[in-house]
């Protein structure tokens, strides 16, 4: 027991799907949590919570609010109460607040003797949340009591959530979409202001001059149009990066389209696992548009060559899902190995596998047919057969790379403090919107910062943009990792033992992986059809 305080571990109680809420006071503020814990350590003596003080608030049931407790996705329980005086039919109420106070009260054993098991206490205890007297000894029994009381509230059932959903820090939430907001525009100054009037002022002197000019501004051409017969070369692994973008984009969907249901009030907190049920359901449907992409990007790649269409779809389609599948695998043999009960029942594995291959696969399999009828990206100039010797770098390229990771993760970094909290805390996390727009904030920081960097690339004379403008996004998810290390060190500091640490950064890295791919497809598709329509523009042969 002393250990488990110690490791401040929890107890999360539910009445009508409702969970227990807990408020601690402070000066001029107060604070909310979801359960309460099992003792606290004062002085090195350590003092367990054995008295519970509910209280439960109520409505009184009216017809007019079925509409609204229907429309809520949560069942609703009446309590009936009994009055054998009258004659009527006795009043119902529903369930719409469960608040806990835990205490640390000591009993009198000589009051104990008379009392069974779900009995009235003899006399009233005094419960107060700031003294402890309940202290842990060796040998020693613990009883624990609890007292219930109901109050009518005017809180209505389709509002009874409002409390758990309560938005905390809006003035933070608001700077972290301000901070995103000014990114955004910075980045925006450099690509429309900076990159495109170079271009365009390029452009249009080499326009001005005669066949005669072209050709001798042909042979003194510097910088990004020196590569105008390399851009287009098929780059290393295509497969693989068909594979890795297809996924991606496949992510991405998911998530938008999953927060922005959730953002709608489509998914309450009140029908448990909603949210985890759409994005499986998003993820496997959403397969036939990640086949379809990696496919269409093999044909454009391979200049409308559908060859190798069918091991592009299935390493689309097993790609992540394996990945998602080791580390899960290898996380609950751990968990199964510490008789844990949060590890998955092989029911729901099979469930799962069952799931991948015969809805995911064949639905990637189907996309990437689709994708074998669609018309290909045509290049706008020609490939020469031998390949331009890049020139040496001032600066390594994975430098940049490292570096170009730092804005996107800028604009979403203090959002990723209360979602982390949500999920390792307990706390209830349900400002969707603003999740909503921190996730459309990121992604088009990552599409601007991709376009500077292979636009630095090419201006350099390194036509090896392809898998480049893929990592110069996806370099956002190394420090995603990196502040899940933080604040597992900083912040998690009650997780002890190598089980829960290796589980934590088991479930981080499975996060950064998906992350990692699906910023890479905004980076690499944004940087393809910025290349495709910037030597558009160029007119040589």
């Amino acid at each position: 027991m002393k250990e488990r305080i110690e490791d401040m571990y929890q107890v999360n109680l539910n009445l009508d799907n409702l969970p227990a809420i807990r408020y601690t006071k402070r000066e001029d503020f107060s604070l909310q949590w979801t359960g309460y814990p099992v003792g606290i350590k004062v002085q090195d003596v350590h003092y367990v919570f054995n008295h519970l003080k509910f209280k439960v608030l109520v409505h009184k049931y009216e017809e007019s609010n079925m509409v609204g407790v229907i429309g809520a996705g949560d069942g609703a329980e009446l309590i009936t109460t009994r009055d054998n005086s009258s004659s009527t039919d006795p009043p119902a109420y529903m369930a719409v607040g469960f608040e806990v106070v835990p205490c640390s009260f000591q009993h009198d054993p000589q009051l104990l003797k008379n009392v069974t098991t779900y009995g009235k206490y003899p006399t009233s205890v005094k419960c107060d949340p700031v003294t402890v007297s309940m202290a842990i000894k060796a040998g020693q029994s613990i009883t624990y009591s609890y007292e219930v009381s109901f109050v009518e509230s005017d809180i209505k059932w389709p509002s009874r959530w409002d409390a758990y959903l309560k938005m905390e820090g809006a003035k933070v939430h608001w700077f972290s979409i301000l901070n995103s907001l000014m990114v955004i525009t910075f980045l925006a100054g450099i690509v429309l202001i900076k990159i495109l009037r170079t271009i365009r002022r390029d452009l249009a002197r080499y326009e001005e001059l005669d066949k005669e000019a072209q050709a001798q501004m042909n042979e003194d051409l510097s910088g990004w149009k020196l590569v105008v017969g390399d851009v287009f070369r098929a780059p290393e692994n295509p497969e693989l990066l068909c594979a890795m973008v297809g996924d991606g984009v496949r992510i991405l969907g998911m998530a938008v389209t999953t927060i922005f249901f959730a953002a709608l009030g489509f998914m309450s907190p009140a029908s448990r696992g909603a949210l985890i049920t759409g994005m499986l359901f998003f993820y496997m449907f959403l397969g036939v548009f990640a086949g379809y992409v990696a496919v269409w990007l093999l044909r454009t790649i391979a200049s409308g060559d559908s060859k190798g269409w069918f091991s592009v779809s299935w390493k689309v389609a097993c790609f992540f899902p394996g990945i998602a599948f080791l580390i899960l695998t290898t996380l609950n043999f751990l968990l199964w190995g510490s008789h844990s009960t949060r590890a998955i029942p092989f029911s729901t594995f099979l469930v799962l596998l069952l799931l991948w291959f015969c809805l995911s696969v064949p639905l990637t399999l189907l996309g990437g047919f689709f994708g074998t009828r669609s018309p290909r990206l045509e290049y706008p100039v020609r490939t020469n057969q031998i390949a331009r010797e890049i020139p040496v770098q001032r600066f390594p390229s994975w430098v940049l790379l490292l570096g170009a990771g730092t804005l996107p993760f800028g604009t979403l970094f203090i959002e990723l403090f209360f979602i982390m909290s949500s999920i390792w805390l307990g706390r209830v996390y349900y400002v969707f919107g603003f999740l909503f727009i921190v996730l459309v904030l990121p992604v088009t920081v990552c599409a601007e910062v991709s376009l500077v960097l292979t636009y630095i690339h090419l201006c350099v004379e390194d036509w090896r943009w392809w898998w480049k403008s893929f990592f110069v996004s996806g370099s956002v998810a190394i420090y995603i990792f990196l502040y899940s290390i933080n604040y597992l060190v900083f912040d998690l500091k009650s997780l002890s033992g190598p089980v829960s640490a290796i589980l934590y950064l088991g479930y981080s890295l499975l996060m950064v992986m998906a992350i990692m791919l699906a910023t890479g497809a905004v980076g690499f598709l944004s940087s393809l059809f910025f290349v495709h329509r910037l030597f558009s523009w160029v007119k040589i042969d």
